[in-house]
């Protein structure tokens, strides 16, 4: 049976992203995305309700997106789905996150203003 893992989503950051490299050299930083929904309910009483995902970057694209944005920034991205497993050092237990690792992310809006204008794409190597 065939599978498509090829999640867009479009938000605005969390916080501003930080630059690692790992023990070979690799560049990559996570983001922190908010993705927001508003809707109107039957009594006309409007809701809004937010989602929080985080998302990896790496090679060239993390460095772009080191240098370029900064928290409240909108972004669209697309990647696929990842589940990350580790143990809990003061538990043990196993713990598991889904996350986004992009391959594609556009910048939305501006630099200065963190949205509104002036859209740049940067491709995972």
């Amino acid at each position: 049976m065939s599978s498509y893992n090829r999640p867009t989503l479009m938000g605005n950051l969390t916080r501003d992203p930080e630059l690692r490299k790992t023990k070979k050299g690799a560049s990559v930083t996570e983001l922190g995305l908010a993705l927001n929904r508003k809707w109107n309910e039957d009594s006309g009483k409007q809701r809004e309700e937010t989602t929080f995902v985080d998302v990896i970057v790496w090679g060239k694209t993390a460095e772009n997106c080191v240098q370029f944005l900064n928290k409240g920034r909108s972004v669209l991205l697309e990647g696929r789905l990842f589940m990350d497993s580790w143990k809990d050092k003061s538990t043990g237990e196993t713990r598991n996150k889904l996350r986004v690792v992009a391959d594609n992310v556009l910048f939305l809006g501006s630099k200065q203003e963190g949205g509104g204008g002036g859209d740049e794409m940067q491709e995972a190597a």
